[in-house]
């Protein structure tokens, strides 16, 4: 599910901060902010939902499934390919965050 959660709130975050960009860069209606906005916030609800006992260990985590998300929206929306140092730094990405989320913990 902690994946399922990330992945809805990495699409909720770069949409969001797209409606921004599309307004700023690309000259579109600031009636792009509407949405914008609310898919921010809901980036923001559906981090509360992983189960990590520690806020900051969830946003470290999400850093790597957000710069996967980041280089598949470069792919499907902006039509910009992915180049093999794109793919292996996603993966060492990738391989951070699980270490970060799921690493065995001393009990406190």
């Amino acid at each position: 599910m902690t994946a399922i959660t990330y992945a809805g709130a990495a699409l909720a975050e770069i949409a969001g901060c797209f409606a921004f960009w599309a307004w700023l860069r690309l000259d579109k209606s600031p009636l792009w902010l509407i949405p914008g906005i609310a898919s921010l916030c809901m980036f923001a609800y559906l981090l509360t939902l992983v189960d990590a006992e520690h806020a900051g260990r969830t946003y470290a985590a999400y850093g790597g499934v957000y710069i996967c998300s980041a280089l598949v929206w470069l792919w499907a929306v902006e039509g910009v390919r992915p180049d093999r140092w794109d793919t292996l730094g996603t993966a060492l990405c990738l391989v951070g965050a699980a270490i970060i989320l799921w690493g065995p913990r001393a009990a406190a």
